[in-house]
């Protein structure tokens, strides 16, 4: 009786041991991973695929510079082999959380990757890096990139896959920037002004050769004020821009504001669509993928401004 009781408890000991090697839960073979942004979920199931099971914190509409996590989400947490996010100061509010975490458990800032002297430092940021890295495809190759080596480190019994979708993955990319390049030489030069409510698009300027307006700088945590939009007013008029756009993340009311206040001034413009910034669309459509949420952006854009 002693006996089958040893080889019993010595069977979970191998299964747990097996489970810890490979980074894997045990109870159903899948590596937990926790995403904080959707488009960074999205790269964690192109590259995975069914070998995880993938939670996001943040989802359509979700201002991640303002995300407070919730007792659910610290649970999440808790529970899972591996933290994904965008650092950079984007989930500005969970950075100690994910201090804390680290301390236990793997947690990987895919944006610490790329290096600074590729990073954008507005000067309203003090001193932090602008973290909307996604925005520039050949920069976002390089988070991916994070993404796939860390999932191969952690789970190495599934490297293979992981670097093959990884590189498919990457292909992909590559060539969807060249497609947003064509795309924006649609645009008239003295056209390709984007003005949004935040300025979430300072990479995508920088890469597609578009000057970027922002009404309430890189964070979304202030408002914009009378001076700013008096003085958006003051730039669209004077060159005779066509649109400016909203965000599915931002409130509208600040870029209302300043279509309002154009009119006042006899420039005829409109609001040319809703990009998505912060957050990917709802689950289920296009929208809601990395691609679909780039090509919706472009070309609402180009429709807009040509």
């Amino acid at each position: 009786m002693k006996r089958y009781l040893f080889m019993i408890l010595l069977g979970w000991l191998l299964l747990a041991v097996a489970g810890c090697q490979s980074g894997k839960i045990v109870d159903d073979g899948k590596l937990k991973v926790v995403a904080t942004t959707g488009m960074i979920g999205d790269a964690v199931i192109n590259i995975a695929g069914d070998n995880v099971k993938l939670s996001t914190l943040m989802g359509p509409g979700v201002d991640p510079h303002l995300y407070k996590a919730t007792k659910g989400d610290i649970d999440n947490l808790s529970t899972a082999d591996i933290i994904i996010y965008n650092g950079l100061h984007l989930e500005a509010k969970m950075a100690e959380i994910f201090s804390r975490m680290g301390r236990s458990k793997t947690t990987v800032a895919v944006g610490a990757a790329i290096p600074d002297s590729l990073l954008r430092f507005p000067t309203e940021f003090e001193g932090h890096p602008d973290p909307h890295i996604w925005f520039d495809l050949s920069l976002w190759e390089i988070a991916l990139e994070e993404v796939m080596t860390s999932l191969v480190m952690i789970d190495s019994a599934n490297a293979d896959q992981y670097r093959a979708n990884g590189a498919a993955y990457l292909d992909s990319v590559r060539n969807l920037h060249g497609w947003v390049i064509e795309q924006i030489a649609l645009i008239p030069e003295d056209q390709r002004i984007l003005v949004t409510a935040h300025d979430a698009f300072g990479y995508f300027g920088r890469a597609y050769n578009m000057e970027v307006k922002g009404l309430q700088g890189i964070s979304t945590v202030s408002e914009a004020g009378l001076y700013d939009v008096t003085r958006m007013v003051d730039m669209l008029v004077e060159r005779e821009i066509r649109a400016v756009f909203v965000e599915s993340s931002v409130p509208r009311k600040a870029i209302e504001a300043v279509v309002n206040g154009c009119l006042e001034r006899g420039h005829e413009i409109t609001i040319g669509g809703e990009l998505f910034s912060d957050a990917m669309g709802e689950a289920g459509t296009p929208d809601g993928t990395y691609f679909g949420m780039v090509r919706h952006n472009v070309n609402t854009i180009v429709n807009a401004l040509r």
